[in-house]
C-alpha cells in the first residue's frame, strides 16, 4: 500500500468544522445507499462477458446496495440481456449533443434507446488519455442529466499533484465545473479516484480516502448545499479489490467503489458485499 503524505494542512476553524461535517456524515451513510460500480473499460469478449454473467447469477447483492456495470458500448445490449436483473448496466462514455456527424461517439439519447439509464462521465483515462477537460465534461454531464441519464462524474489528481500538496484544488476545481451543471444531485454520483492509484495496485489507504471525501463534503456543504453534502453518494476508486474493500467501506463518507480490473473477477461479488 503506497505511503504518501496528504499534504492537507487545516487551521482549527477548519479542523472543527471537517469533524461537524464527518459526524453529521457518520450518522447518514447508513441511510446513503451503498453504491458499487463496475468499469469493465476495453475489455471482456462474449465468451468472458458469459462467465462474469454467469458468477454475478448467483450473487447476493444486498437491498439497501446499488450496483451499475459498464462494458464496452459494443456490449451494452448483449450484457443487459444476460445480467442479474438486480444489477444495472451504464455506458462508459457519452457527448454533448444528441446526435450528429461525431464518428465514434454515442450520445445519452442512443444510452436511453437502448433502455440504459447510467453512464461514466470525467473518467481519469478520458482526461488524461483522450485530453477531455473540466469544460468539455461540464457540458457532457450537463447533457446527459437534461437527457434523463444518471451520471457516476469522476474525479482525482495525480501523483504529482498529491505529491506537491494540490489535492484538494484540483478535486474541488474538478468539482465546481460539474457542480455549476448539475440541478438534481439526486441523480449524481461523484467518485474520486485518485490516479496514482487507477491500475496500478497502489490504494489509498482508508484513512487517506476517507479525508478526501470528508474534505469533498465539506466543500459540497459550503458551495452548493448542506442537504446536497450530506445526501450526495461519494465513491472511491482505485485498486479496489476483495482485501481492501472492506476496510475502505468501513470509513464513514466512502459510500461505494468504482472498481475497474476486479469488477472483471469472481472477488466482484465479495467488493458487493464489503459492508454487509
Amino acid at each position: 500500500m503506497l505511503k504518501l503524505t496528504t499534504h492537507i494542512l487545516l487551521c482549527s476553524s477548519e479542523r472543527k468544522n471537517l469533524q461537524l461535517i464527518a459526524r453529521k456524515s457518520h450518522k447518514m451513510s447508513t441511510q446513503r445507499r451503498f453504491f458499487v460500480g463496475g468499469n469493465w473499460k476495453m475489455n471482456g469478449n462474449k465468451a468472458s462477458i458469459d462467465e462474469i454473467v454467469k458468477n454475478l447469477a448467483d450473487t447476493n447483492i444486498p437491498e439497501d446496495t446499488d450496483v451499475v456495470i459498464a462494458p464496452t458500448a459494443a456490449h451494452l445490449v448483449y450484457v443487459k440481456e444476460r445480467i442479474n436483473s438486480k444489477i444495472q448496466v451504464s455506458a462508459q462514455n457519452s457527448y454533448k449533443v444528441a446526435k450528429g456527424a461525431f464518428t465514434g461517439e454515442i450520445s445519452p439519447a442512443i444510452i436511453k434507446d437502448l433502455g440504459l439509464n447510467w453512464v461514466i462521465l470525467g473518467h481519469s483515462e478520458r482526461r488524461h488519455v483522450f485530453g477531455e477537460g473540466d469544460e468539455l465534461i461540464a457540458e457532457k454531464v450537463q447533457h446527459a442529466l437534461s437527457e434523463g441519464l444518471s451520471v457516476i462524474a469522476c474525479i482525482g489528481e495525480k501523483l504529482s499533484e498529491r505529491e506537491s500538496g494540490l489535492t484538494e484544488e484540483v478535486v474541488f476545481k474538478q468539482t465546481k465545473a460539474i457542480a455549476d451543471v448539475v440541478s438534481d444531485w439526486s441523480k449524481v454520483v461523484i467518485a474520486y479516484e485518485p490516479v496514482w492509484a487507477i491500475g496500478t495496485g497502489k490504494t489509498a489507504s482508508p484513512e487517506q480516502a476517507q479525508q478526501v471525501h470528508t474534505s469533498l463534503r465539506t466543500w459540497l456543504s459550503e458551495n452548493v448545499t448542506s442537504a446536497v453534502a450530506q445526501s450526495t453518494r461519494i465513491i472511491y476508486g482505485g485498486s479496489v479489490n476483495a482485501k481492501n474493500c472492506q476496510n475502505l467501506a468501513a470509513q464513514a463518507d466512502i459510500d461505494g467503489f468504482l472498481v475497474g480490473g476486479a469488477s472483471l473477477k469472481p472477488e466482484f461479488a465479495y467488493i458487493i458485499n464489503a459492508r454487509q
